[in-house]
């Protein structure tokens, strides 16, 4: 248990927590031997599925397995139908705000959050104003990243609301898990996280426009084979059972989207897009896109078509944005959040500037549009020169910044060279709102890192992933 982190499985007074007292028993009996080869074996089974994702920018590792820990990590039931309760609430006051933000705009005017905030930023699209989407859902697909510091306490790190990547590595994880392990499974009562396409695909049905039968037809708009997640694009069109298609696949004609096909043009009536607002529509967005669809927001303005998730969407989870989420809650839903924030100093604001700049050495820095653990500082770990730097693109630019303390991330144990070891996680949750319910399948992608005392869990920073357990019993 590494000093000042809350560990998942040995924080009790007994030495180990009642969620993994029957795995710690597991892992005292197995030969380390034994833990070792099936760890070969599922790095093996990953690299023959073929499960990987592209690092931009590195030609020498284009394609990669993200590195998979077979220590699953272990909630109770109550842990997670705590934390269950609150992604419900998050998400819904989520959808709350973008219908607002691009509707009658009330949290403007009640001077809630500054307007310079959503009119300046890049990710706010003029174009959906007056904009209604089936079933008022902006946002059917969200992966929320939750941290965790002690028994109690879990943060939401991240909002993850424009297209949410991760769920083909939470399935995929459990599926090895069961092949390799079928004695810890039988020894536990874990809920099931198969289910999640068909709660994916019942989701994307009852957002299907009016205009569409009573059998929508969906398909999964990807960038193509080289973008980094496509392995996760063909692999949910296959769960799904939907065509996974490109831009060259569809065309718009009479406001009605087609799908070519051998049998000739098919109607679409729902897009699962993984691909980015600004390439999305040539006649509206960035016009020498050449991997959306021309008139596809023609489509969706006429009614004829749902886009999931909306175009807009990433207003909501830029890290400004981010640090007002306890006033959306209060402001839409009239409730106190659930889930904490982690504190958050906005840059942009005088005295939370000068705070962060006399306290680098001390707090982590990241970038309001920053992803993938790019462009941030963690001050404990860095050095000098490296925070003079930082300091001098806070002064030069404090509004694309945003600084939060260091927390004390909790630790789960963790197959390592040396044998089982704490490593930091944090927790990506996949919520599916639809216009009948709400859906979340019980645990989501735990991230790793694998590097010693490293808090960046990220796969492109070298992280690695877990199966996370719900127990029943």
């Amino acid at each position: 248990m590494e000093s000042g982190n809350f560990d998942e499985m040995l924080s009790a007074a007994d030495g180990c927590r009642s969620p993994y007292r029957v795995l710690a028993e597991w892992l005292e009996a197995a030969p380390a031997e034994l833990i070792e080869q099936r760890r070969r074996e599922a790095e093996l089974l990953f690299r023959r599925i073929g499960i990987t994702f592209a690092v931009y920018g590195e030609e020498s590792a284009e394609e990669r397995i993200i590195p998979f820990d077979i220590v699953p990590r272990v909630l109770d039931r109550e842990e997670w139908d705590r934390l269950s309760r609150g992604l419900k609430q998050r998400v819904a006051a989520i959808n709350s705000f973008l219908r607002d933000i691009y509707g009658a705009q009330e949290i403007l005017r009640a001077e809630i959050i500054p307007s310079d905030l959503i009119f300046a930023n890049p990710a706010f699209r003029p174009e959906m104003m007056g904009r209604r989407t089936p079933g008022d859902i902006f946002v059917p697909i969200a992966g929320v990243d939750v941290v965790r510091v002690d028994p109690d306490t879990f943060y939401v790190l991240e909002d993850n609301v424009r297209t949410p990547s991760g769920v083909s590595y939470m399935l995929e994880n459990r599926e090895v898990m069961m092949l390799l392990f079928p004695d810890l499974f039988s020894r536990h009562k874990v809920a099931p996280v198969e289910t999640y396409p068909e709660e994916l695909l019942a989701t994307l049905q009852s957002i299907a426009p009016r205009t569409a039968p009573t059998e929508p037809t969906i398909a999964l708009l990807t960038p193509g084979p080289f973008n980094s997640a496509y392995y996760e694009h063909s692999f949910l069109a296959d769960k799904l059972g939907i065509d996974l298609v490109e831009g060259r696949d569809l065309l718009v004609r009479d406001n009605i989207c087609y799908m070519r096909t051998t049998e000739g043009l098919q109607r679409v009536d729902v897009i699962y897009r993984r691909v980015d607002d600004d390439f999305l529509d040539p006649l509206t967005f960035r016009p020498e896109s050449v991997l959306g669809v021309p008139g596809l927001m023609s489509a969706f303005e006429s009614g004829n078509l749902t886009v999931a998730n909306a175009v807009g969407t990433g207003i909501a989870d830029d890290k400004a944005i981010y640090s007002y989420m306890p006033q959306i809650v209060k402001f839409y839903l009239g409730e106190e959040p659930i889930l904490s924030n982690v504190p958050t100093w906005r840059c942009r604001e005088p005295d939370a500037l000068a705070y962060v700049l006399d306290h680098l050495d001390e707090l982590v820095v990241k970038e309001v549009h920053g992803s993938g653990g790019y462009g941030m500082l963690v001050g404990p770990a860095s050095d000098a020169a490296t925070r003079q730097s930082f300091a001098d693109k806070l002064r030069a630019d404090p509004d694309n910044f945003i600084a939060q303390p260091t927390l004390a991330l909790s630790t789960c144990p963790t197959w390592t060279s040396a044998g089982l070891a704490p490593r930091h996680v944090d927790l990506r949750p996949f919520v599916l709102s639809g216009a009948d319910r709400t859906r979340i399948v019980p645990g989501g992608l735990t991230r790793v890192a694998l590097r010693e005392g490293s808090l960046v869990v990220n796969s492109s920073q070298g992280g690695g992933t877990k199966d996370t357990w719900v127990l029943d019993d």
